[in-house]
This record gives C-alpha cells, sequence and structure tokens, in this order.
C-alpha cells in the first residue's frame, strides 16, 4: 500500500531522528576499555562470590564444600549473571560474544593463566597491550617497558592497540626519554635510566641549583645585580606604568595597576590617605581627603530663604521643608499649611471617643 506523501514525511523524519546520535552523548568506550571493564566486573564478581553461603561452624566440611564451589559452574553462572546491568548494550554485547571463551578459561585455563586481563584482552581478543607496550604488536614503549619515559612521562597509547610510544613528558622534563630538565628546572639527579628535576628559583629563566644565584638566566620582570637576579621594580620607572587615576603595586618579577579612592585626583597608594589631590567637595585633613560639610560654613551654601540644607558626600542639596513650595528667590508657605496653621486641627470631644 502506498503512503499519502504527508504520511511518508512523517515516517522519514521518525526514521531519521531514530538513526541520528543524539547531540551531547558520550563517547562510546573503545574496544579496550570495553574488555577491561568486562574483565574488571568479573572480577568483582569472583570477590562478591568467593565465600557465599559459608558462614562458619563444621571448618572441614566448609573447606571441602567451598573448594567444590570456587571452580563450579554454579559460581560463575552466578558471576555471569550480575555481569552487566541491563541497560548497559555495550558489556551485554560483549558478554553475548565471548561467553564461551569467559566459561573455557573459567573451567580450562583458570590455573595456568590467572591473569584474566591478559589472557582475555592481550593475547585473546587482542585489543589491548600490557602496561609498557602500545600498537597493533604490543612493543615496548620508549625508554622500555617496565619504566617507560624514564618514569617521568606518559607513553602515547601505552596498554593500547593505538599510540606511537612517544613520551608525554611530566611537568619539569623534555627530551625523547624525558630525562633532561624543562627550562625553570635544574637537574638534581641523572644517569642513563634516571632523571630527577627540581624547580629554579622564582627569579630564573634557567638555573643550576635552587637560588636565585644559581641563576643562568633571569625570568622577565628580574634583572641580574651582583651575580643575582633582583626584581624590577616597574613602579619606580622615570615613566610611571600606570594612569593617571591609578596607582601602581610592585609585585615579584611584575605589577599591577590598582584604582585610586574615589575622593582622589591622583593617587601613590590605596585609600583617602594616599590622595596627592582632593575632587571637588574633599579637602585635606590630617593628612586624608574628608567630606566637606557645606551646610556648616558660615557662608549660607542655600541662598533662598526658609530653605534647608543636607550635607551629602562631595557635595550638598537644598530643599523646602514640608508646607513650602520652591519659587525662584524663595521657599514659599502654601495656602492649604496656611489653613491649617489658622485653624489647627481640634481633638475629637469625649463623645467621639
Amino acid at each position: 500500500m502506498r503512503l499519502p506523501p504527508r504520511a511518508s514525511l512523517g515516517l522519514l523524519l521518525l526514521l531519521l531522528s531514530l538513526s541520528s546520535p543524539a547531540t551531547g552523548t558520550t563517547r562510546k568506550p573503545t574496544p579496550c576499555q570495553q574488555c577491561r571493564d568486562l574483565v574488571d566486573k568479573f572480577l568483582q564478581g569472583m570477590a562478591n562470590t568467593a565465600k557465599k553461603n559459608f558462614g562458619g561452624g563444621n571448618t572441614a566440611w566448609e573447606e571441602k564444600t567451598l573448594s567444590k564451589y570456587e571452580f563450579s559452574e554454579v559460581r560463575l553462572l552466578e558471576i555471569l549473571e550480575g555481569l552487566c546491568e541491563s541497560s548497559d548494550f555495550e558489556c551485554n554485547q560483549m558478554l553475548e560474544q565471548h561467553e564461551e571463551q569467559l566459561e573455557d578459561w573459567w573451567l580450562q585455563l583458570k590455573k595456568a593463566q590467572p591473569d584474566l586481563f591478559e589472557w582475555f584482552c592481550v593475547e585473546t581478543l587482542k585489543t589491548c597491550c600490557v602496561q609498557g607496550t602500545y600498537g597493533p604488536d604490543c612493543q615496548a614503549c620508549q625508554g622500555g617497558a617496565q619504566r617507560p619515559c624514564s618514569g617521568n612521562g606518559h607513553c602515547r597509547g601505552d596498554g593500547t592497540r593505538h599510540g606511537d610510544g612517544s613520551c608525554q613528558c611530566h611537568m619539569g622534563y623534555k627530551g625523547p626519554l624525558c630525562l633532561d630538565c624543562a627550562d625553570g628546572y635544574f637537574s638534581l639527579l641523572k644517569n642513563e635510566t634516571h632523571s630527577i628535576c627540581k624547580a629554579c628559583d622564582e627569579s630564573c629563566k634557567t638555573c643550576s641549583g635552587p637560588t636565585s644565584r644559581d641563576c643562568h638566566k633571569c625570568e622577565v620582570g628580574w634583572l641580574q645585580v651582583d651575580g643575582n637576579c633582583t626584581d624590577v621594580d616597574e613602579c619606580a620607572a622615570e615613566t610611571p606604568p600606570c594612569s593617571n587615576t591609578q596607582y601602581c603595586e610592585n609585585l615579584s618579577g611584575s605589577y599591577t595597576c590598582e584604582a585610586c579612592d574615589p575622593t582622589c585626583v591622583g593617587c601613590t597608594g590605596k585609600g583617602p590617605a594616599k590622595c596627592k589631590e582632593c575632587v571637588t567637595g574633599y579637602t585635606k585633613e590630617s593628612g586624608e581627603c574628608t567630606d566637606i560639610d557645606e551646610c556648616s560654613l558660615a557662608e549660607k551654601a542655600c541662598r533662598r530663604e526658609n530653605e534647608n540644607c543636607y550635607n551629602t558626600p562631595g557635595s550638598f542639596v537644598c530643599v523646602c521643608p514640608e508646607g513650602f513650595e520652591e519659587t525662584k528667590d524663595a521657599c514659599v508657605r502654601t495656602a492649604e499649611s496656611e489653613v491649617t496653621e489658622e485653624y489647627p486641627t481640634q481633638p475629637p470631644s469625649r463623645e467621639d471617643l
């Protein structure tokens, strides 16, 4: 039966939505990681069933029965049944594909091949390599399988069938085998197979020891003076590095510019006591910029008749009192307030209470 056009379009959209991967989904684990996870769960199942249903009492009977249970198909079945969550598709799929091999290992090879990971993931499925080796043929990493990268880095592809075996050195180390010290570090110990690097003093770019006198070259913001890397005080430069509304604060090997106090016109440091000059509405008192109370000055700040003065930080405001209205030259009492004053409100009589 031919579907009508609208139904065909709806079915197509449904199929596309089901087949397209959802955005933001987690990356699918590699075959090696899947195998590792399955082995980890199997070993956990072994631990969970190690002494199941045996609680003490007849020791000889328990040892005899436990020995039989240890390698039994009953125990294997219990492990396999609890191996994968129902929602774990990768785990269930892998178990279905390789259940017979796990059974063979359990019933026949467990004693001869006690390392399940090495037998199952490395030798049988060939999805992983043992630690210290990498690539399709599980070659030894740079520096050897026992101590890849001299113990100072990570072998790319270590333990997998991927990667190139090159070294990704830890901080402070460099070189093909991570035996050399990076800039900012010095060698404390070094031979053909081992190297220990320690951090230089913060003033050194390169060094031969831990102090500022051991620098071969100074870091930016430091200057060599009498064989010692000394901090450059950028704030003391002839041309200040900060703007007129900021003050300079020297740091080790650098500096920072901080905003002056709002009461300042230029400053040498933090707070109103470090102002060079004060903004309008403030004056220096005891070396600190302090608000001027314009309302308390001998010369009146508010000049209109009946006007009230209120001081504010750095300024003042002039306001007519309640019952007065503002005119050009004065605060004039309103007609309503005059009536109220002429005929004040009488208190209620005793009868009204």
